[in-house]
């Protein structure tokens, strides 16, 4: 499998594996079983990228993969988000500093991992600025808490602005069939 460089600290395979529809999305979750062969083949057809979020399934997709990856944490790149929680069964955007404080402290927790390699904002919230974003990110990067973080569905000026206070390792955007 080709591998490529995510900014500088990351390599990851070219080909990932979005691991949210084991648990979230597409109606009943899949069997756990079926889900955690099928995380392991990956791992053993070269795929190293992984992505979940603290939002799928309230937490049990990152727990599935959590699991799944435990044998193969220092071989494998784990991207995860933060940003949203459900309440009533709809989509609430908080990324104030203490909610992404409390969200990285769980999400390392389920994934069974001491640091997140990307930590991705999930969605902006209009009511904390990217900056304050930016700026909680980099501490949790100085606490080793993640390697790097990115974006996920941003347009070029929030991109800019966040990165001037702390690089930006990756901005990911929908790209699905299913759309």
């Amino acid at each position: 499998m080709r591998k490529r460089s995510l900014g500088k600290k990351l390599e990851v395979s070219t080909l990932g594996l979005g691991c949210m529809g084991m648990s979230s999305g597409y109606g009943l979750d899949a069997d756990k079983k079926e889900s955690i062969k099928l995380i392991q083949r990956a791992v053993g057809l070269g795929v190293t990228f992984f992505d979940t979020a603290e939002v799928y399934a309230e937490g049990r997709n990152e727990e599935l993969v959590g699991e799944a990856l435990a044998p193969y944490r220092d071989e494998v790149v784990i991207a995860t988000k933060c940003g949203i929680k459900l309440k009533d069964n709809q989509q609430v955007l908080d990324a104030r500093p203490e909610v992404i404080r409390k969200s990285v402290e769980s999400s390392l927790k389920r994934l069974k991992s001491e640091v997140i390699n990307l930590y991705y904002l999930h969605r902006l919230d209009p009511n904390t600025s990217i900056e304050e974003v930016a700026e909680t990110m980099k501490i949790l990067i100085q606490e080793g808490k993640i390697r790097c973080w990115g974006l996920s569905e941003v347009g070029p000026e929030t991109v800019s602005r966040a990165h001037q206070i702390c690089p930006i390792t990756a901005v990911q955007s929908e790209y699905s069939m299913m759309w």
